[in-house]
């Protein structure tokens, strides 16, 4: 009569179990546990026979059966708001350098600006018990909500929330707008517009108020016909730099709240055949990895986003380590990259 690993074999199951690398290994299945676990009371030479067995083997633990002994599973989800914004690339590195370090694997998923699609993405954590999130909320924030509610550990990045208490990490938005504004004030530039994203989110408006702040501080008069809100894409960047050109007196400055929608206004001008820093000077928020490769370069206002994502990480490990320690939040300063696009103003050039 076949064994019940031939008929597991004959029937194209996965074959391999602790008990098989056991026997191979001439240890017992509490030894196997222990040296795949981790754990450090196992004779070296014992741990060495084991994992020869496993790669010979081939043998991989059984995750679910795994997570039902145990309340959560090695994986992080990182939710980002866009994966097509290059901000989010550095930032998830630097998490992912944290998480592997520290035994935990990153399960990237993009909620596309969808509250919706957050409400689900958070749904999935609960359910998989992914040991914790860091996530960059959308403008509802209604995943941020059922994940805060089932007390999982938890990081909110680049973006607040109200009314949640969880551990926290941006970089200076209002005192980044205000230097990128100032620089343009500095430069003679006095009709300056302002392209910044939804009323809802926190980045949108602590970017709209360091630009007010650079006006005031310049004795520039604020003129909300100035100012556009619009979604943190190219063609929302798009719309909004072609409803400025369109007003009686255009700008001749700009100062744009994202990279995505710089890309937007810049593809504005250049399809309307208004020439950066001639007709009008441009400073963009967020570095973009060909800023200072493209005739004219751009001048932006530089995210420490590696140090963003691994800061994150660190946060997390902290927190599932000692989930009762009070939350706190961790604010990065950001620079200012000056280049040809914000070049000071031309004194023959009219108002």
């Amino acid at each position: 009569m076949p064994s019940r690993r031939q008929l597991r074999v004959e029937r194209g199951v996965s074959m391999t179990t602790i008990y098989d690398v056991a026997r191979r290994s001439g240890v017992s299945p509490a030894t196997v546990s222990r040296v795949l676990s981790g754990r450090r009371n196992v004779d070296p030479e014992l741990s060495e026979k084991v994992r020869a067995a496993v790669a010979e083997l081939g043998y991989r633990p059984n995750g679910v059966a795994r997570n039902l002994r145990r309340a959560s599973t090695n994986l992080w989800a990182v939710v980002i708001s866009d994966i097509e914004n290059p901000f989010f690339t550095s930032l998830v590195r630097g998490l992912e350098d944290v998480a592997q370090t520290e035994g935990y694997h990153v399960v990237l998923c993009n909620s596309d600006e969808d509250p919706a699609k957050e409400a689900a993405y958070a749904g999935a954590v609960l359910t998989e018990q992914m040991a914790g999130v860091v996530i960059s909320p959308t403008s509802t924030a209604e995943g941020v909500q059922q994940l805060a509610d089932a007390k999982t550990p938890m990081v909110l990045i680049d973006r607040r929330v109200e009314g949640v208490e969880a551990d926290t990490v941006l970089v200076d938005n209002e005192h980044g707008a205000a230097e990128g504004v100032k620089h343009l004030i500095d430069g003679g530039y006095s009709r300056i517009a302002c392209i910044t994203g939804p009323r809802r989110v926190s980045t949108a408006m602590d970017r709209l108020a360091g630009y007010r702040a650079a006006l005031r501080a310049g004795g520039i008069r604020y003129d909300k016909d100035l100012v556009r809100h619009a979604d943190f894409r190219e063609a929302g960047g798009y719309a909004a730099m072609e409803s400025l050109l369109e007003l009686p007196e255009p700008p001749e400055a700009l100062f744009v709240t994202n990279n995505l929608m710089t890309v937007g206004a810049l593809e504005c001008l250049a399809k309307k055949g208004v020439r950066a820093p001639d007709d009008i000077a441009v400073v963009g928020f967020d570095d973009i990895p060909w800023a200072d490769l493209v005739v004219p370069s751009l001048t932006t206002v530089a995210q420490p986003t590696y140090e963003l994502g691994r800061t994150a990480g660190l946060l997390l490990k902290d927190r599932i380590a000692a989930p009762g320690r009070p939350p706190s939040t961790v604010t990065l300063r950001t620079e200012l990259h000056i280049r040809a696009t914000s070049a000071p103003k031309n004194p023959q050039k009219k108002n």
